[in-house]
């Protein structure tokens, strides 16, 4: 490890030099966009590029390892968010919400979130890294998945589906965006019905028939009672 520079305090190891490199990208972001360069970096840092170089081949390896550094926060906050949350629902429609209320505008989020299509930013969640992002969270869930009908495919599907609602409202939130419990109810009238269907399909007609939901059953006898 270089031994001058660092504005003349020296990391220790390389795991504080990451460190340190990834705060500057974030710092660097936040103050003049995605758009950033090695030098400028190295230059906040007080090393040369050949430093930075040595920990990451590019610009575009910093934005990536910064934008997963943050990612890797959010997970812990909506992990945090919907603790004790045990009706995938409820769960997904909270993920969903707190996603659209938190992502926008967030820049190293969107760092990482963004393709480049034609020279133009292009927001997609539907990658593979941030579908793998999404099922490490929704394996930090208190849902029993399995229970409610969730196999691999299944789970991975609905990890895409929710990442699609999220580019949606964030690309799109129309001329007056849904916020709290609007956009809540919004998202659990039109998700909940697909969210419940694993659980559905799993059930035999047997099953389905002996064992309706508390309302349901209710509401059937109270159709049939006579006037």
């Amino acid at each position: 490890m270089r031994s001058r520079g660092w504005a003349g305090s020296t990391p220790s190891s390389d795991e504080e030099a990451i460190s340190r490199i990834l705060s500057a990208v974030d710092e660097e972001v936040a103050e003049n966009g995605a758009a950033i360069r090695l030098a400028d970096v190295a230059r906040r840092l007080g090393v040369t590029r050949q430093t930075v170089y040595r920990y990451f081949p590019n610009a575009d390896a910093l934005l990536m390892a910064s934008g997963m550094r943050a990612v890797n926060g959010f997970i812990d906050q909506v992990t945090q968010h919907v603790s004790g949350l045990k009706d995938p629902v409820a769960v997904v429609v909270e993920c969903v919400a707190f996603g659209v209320e938190n992502l926008a505008g967030d820049p190293q989020l969107e760092s990482l979130l963004t393709a480049r299509n034609d020279g133009e930013a292009v927001t997609s969640l539907s990658s593979d890294t941030a579908i793998s992002v999404c099922l490490t969270a929704f394996h930090q869930f208190d849902v029993d998945w399995k229970l409610h009908g969730f196999d691999t495919r299944a789970l991975h599907d609905l990890a895409e589906m929710t990442l699609r609602t999220v580019q949606s409202l964030l690309t799109d939130p129309g001329q007056e965006p849904r916020k709290g419990i609007e956009l809540r109810r919004f998202l659990s009238r039109w998700l909940g019905p697909a969210i419940l269907y694993p659980r559905m399909t799993s059930l035999s007609i047997h099953d389905r028939h002996a064992s309706p939901e508390p309302h349901i059953e209710a509401e059937r006898r109270t159709q049939l009672r006579p006037r």
